[in-house]
């Protein structure tokens, strides 16, 4: 018969090699702040849209580790008129997942209470009995093969988990995100919903790390890129003894990489915020700005004269004086194929 790590003796009181972590974690610090270093440069509407793009990422691959797709522009959409950057009422549908994601990065200083948890999974499932689990954990998406603790030793181990939880103390901030993530997903106190709770209670203390609402980087994105992996370690750590190093190593190094990741992630945004430093003195009225922003934003139309109209609602005359506008400011260059159909882009 299997012995899970929630039978040990002396369970809950995890151990590791700290001197074996602790050229990992600072390592991990190190790219976090050089990360948090770079995007506090930025002005707060290109954090903000780097923040817009990072939960839309989590909240998508976080659906895709349990095997459900919801779609990106709609999430993007949905968290931008939550947070009021955009007008309109939020899809029914992602309600939820935006209120418990933004709930854990928007607070991330309010202490866990038993109550707040409570909140989240109804967020995910408004028509449940809120409390803990009074059946064994059932899921079509279940991988792991593993068999969580009785239900009726539930309240008391949450009860243990979230007193932890709340006085962590010195403990490393992502040591602790480690720590808490097993932890959690070895009670697994509700019948469904563990995994995405689990990573959003990692994103919460991912946010107290950082100190700011603000999110650039996506655990959730960077477990989902290596799923098998992280479905393994788990399996052979909530089998093992409580001596958790191996899983705080894999659980670090998963989090640099999602950490060196934005590089890809908001390269564009970068790009973006580089070409308005370069420009800053530019004179541009309303039509050119907007126009500039969706070039840089990556938008999928030849430059031309007829386009620049079309997009702005402007006269043809009105646009060829925008465009050589641009072009004496250096800005804008001709692309080498001249004619009637002559096309523009942005100077590199």
């Amino acid at each position: 018969m299997a012995i899970y790590i929630y039978q040990r003796r002396d369970w809950p009181l995890f151990t590791w090699n700290q001197t074996s972590l602790s050229r990992l974690s600072a390592k991990v610090r190190h790219n976090q702040g050089r990360l948090l270093g770079r995007m506090e440069q930025l002005n707060p509407t290109l954090q903000m849209e780097a923040t817009l793009r990072m939960l839309t990422l989590d909240i998508v691959r976080s659906a895709e580790i349990e095997g459900e797709f919801v779609d990106a522009a709609e999430v993007r959409t949905a968290l931008a008129q939550r947070l009021g950057h955009q007008h309109g009422t939020v899809a029914k549908n992602l309600e939820g997942r935006i209120g418990l994601l933004l709930d854990a990065t928007q607070r991330y200083a309010a202490p866990m209470t038993e109550q707040r948890m409570f909140g989240w999974h109804a967020s995910l499932f408004p028509h449940r009995k809120a409390g803990w689990r009074i059946n064994p954990v059932t899921s079509p998406h279940q991988v792991v093969r593993y068999q969580a603790p009785h239900s009726y030793v539930v309240p008391g181990e949450m009860a243990a988990f979230l007193e932890w939880f709340n006085t962590t103390g010195n403990l490393d901030p992502f040591m602790a995100a480690a720590v808490a993530h097993l932890w959690f997903l070895t009670i697994q106190p509700f019948e469904d919903g563990n995994g995405r709770i689990a990573r959003t209670i990692s994103a919460l203390q991912l946010a107290r790390a950082d100190d700011t609402p603000y999110r650039y980087y996506s655990l959730s994105a960077q477990l989902c890129k290596e799923r098998a992996a992280y479905y393994d370690i788990l399996e052979k750590t909530q089998g093992g003894s409580l001596d958790i190093t191996a899983w705080l190593e894999w659980f670090l190094q998963c989090l640099d990489r999602a950490l060196l990741d934005t590089n890809t992630q908001l390269s564009g945004l970068l790009a973006k915020s580089r070409f308005w430093e370069k420009n800053t003195g530019a004179s541009l009225n309303d039509r050119q700005r907007t126009m500039l922003n969706r070039l840089l934003d990556g938008i999928e139309v030849k430059l031309t004269s007829s386009a620049w109209a079309r997009l702005t609602a402007s006269s043809p005359d009105t646009a060829i004086r925008d465009i050589n506008d641009l072009l004496k400011q250096g800005i804008l260059v001709k692309d080498p194929a001249g004619g009637r159909s002559t096309s523009y882009r942005l100077l590199n």
